[in-house]
């Protein structure tokens, strides 16, 4: 373990969370190097095959495991570990995918970020243009950028990546509005309008060649359901969000 990063872990009472769906190919090695940094891990098993748990319990320093059946999609599951890091006394969060495209030898670099703006939900922006990013990830990624920015007023360059890091306190647990992937967009917006800073770091990401990449994504139906969650969202911010910036810069002057 890097003793100064596990030590600043520990002291600013920071987790990693992990979420996982049959990735019990990639896990394991995504956990072994998360350890590098910190033991302080939750793993959220979403439902997975029996292999994708055996994967997590095969480590010589098992984390903690948040374990449910069946798959409830990973909005839910984020939700789940955030709870638990509550429970276990965690202010802080990051969150970094199970099958292989984070790399956790970044998070040092969300560390220093959040050394620089504490209190803010950092999000770990991928270079697009990266080597075999597949096309349909860089329009959705464009289209939520598109809406998130007249939802909020604040430009971010990757708002569908996964990997952040979350100020644990302010994060609305009650009513999500999905229980799936899209419910990173939701978390970023409510924050905003909450008034959580929202600031992006550079980080690295892989994607595997096509034949090897294992994918939950379902274009059509992604894609819908994100796209009522904005026009939800886009209602809120001109019946909610709008009013009650403009009454802030009002009473702040």
């Amino acid at each position: 373990m890097s003793t100064d990063w596990g030590h600043f872990c520990d002291e600013g009472r920071i987790c990693v969370i992990v979420p996982t769906y049959n990735n019990e190919r990639t896990i394991a090695d995504v956990l072994q190097r998360i350890q590098v940094y910190t033991y302080n891990i939750i793993v959220v098993n979403d439902g997975s095959t029996p292999e994708t748990l055996a994967a997590v319990r095969s480590l010589s320093e098992i984390p903690e495991i948040v374990d449910y059946t069946p798959n409830r999609g990973k909005g839910y599951a984020l939700m789940q570990g955030f709870r638990r890091a509550l429970e276990l006394g965690y202010k802080y969060a990051i969150t970094i995918d199970s099958d292989g495209q984070h790399f956790p030898e970044d998070i040092p670099l969300l560390l220093e970020c959040f050394q620089r703006h504490k209190g803010a939900l950092i999000v770990g922006s991928r270079n697009l243009t990266a080597d075999n990013m597949p096309s349909k990830n860089t329009f959705a990624n464009k289209f939520s950028n598109f809406w998130f920015h007249l939802q909020t007023g604040i430009d971010l360059e990757d708002t569908q990546s996964g990997y952040r890091l979350y100020p644990l306190e302010n994060i609305n647990l009650r009513w999500p509005i999905t229980p799936r992937y899209e419910a990173e967009l939701e978390l970023l917006v409510f924050s905003a309008w909450r008034g959580v800073p929202v600031v992006s770091t550079p980080v690295r990401v892989y994607y595997p060649p096509e034949g090897e990449r294992v994918s939950h994504f379902r274009p059509f139906w992604d894609f819908f359901r994100i796209s009522v969650l904005n026009s939800v969202l886009t209602f809120g911010a001109l019946l909610y969000y709008l009013p009650v910036k403009m009454l802030r810069c009002i009473f702040t002057k």
